[in-house]
């Protein structure tokens, strides 16, 4: 099983020493996502709503813990997985619905993730 979930993150170079030209930079950040029903698998539920980062500065200061660098803009592109992992993610988000506050699993993917999953 595997999947990760994938930012496009904005950053900024900051030296102590003189200057750096250009000093931002774009990059793509591929985050490990954890089992489903292991510590760290309800990543999505805090950290995303409707396929997109919900909360602005703490998504930025992820990306920060992530890089060591100074963050400017974070934007969730999706979640990439295979279809081992899709299944298992199902399965367990399945097996309590209602810590979603919702009807099914289709509606708890599109609450949170939207239609940024992307199996292959």
């Amino acid at each position: 099983m595997d999947a990760a979930y994938v930012f496009r993150v904005r950053f900024r170079l900051e030296t102590e020493v003189g200057t750096a030209a250009p000093d931002e930079f774009e990059t793509v950040v591929r985050k490990s996502a954890a089992t489903p029903g292991e510590n760290g698998w309800l990543f999505f539920l805090h950290n995303l709503w409707r396929g997109e980062v919900n909360d602005d500065r703490h998504a930025r200061s992820l990306a920060e813990s992530w890089l060591s660098v100074s963050v400017l803009d974070v934007q969730f592109s999706e979640l990439e997985t295979d279809e081992a992992y899709f299944e298992a993610l199902k399965a367990e988000i399945a097996a309590d619905l209602g810590r979603f506050n919702a009807d099914s699993v289709s509606e708890v993917l599109n609450k949170y993730l939207g239609s940024s999953i992307r199996v292959r």
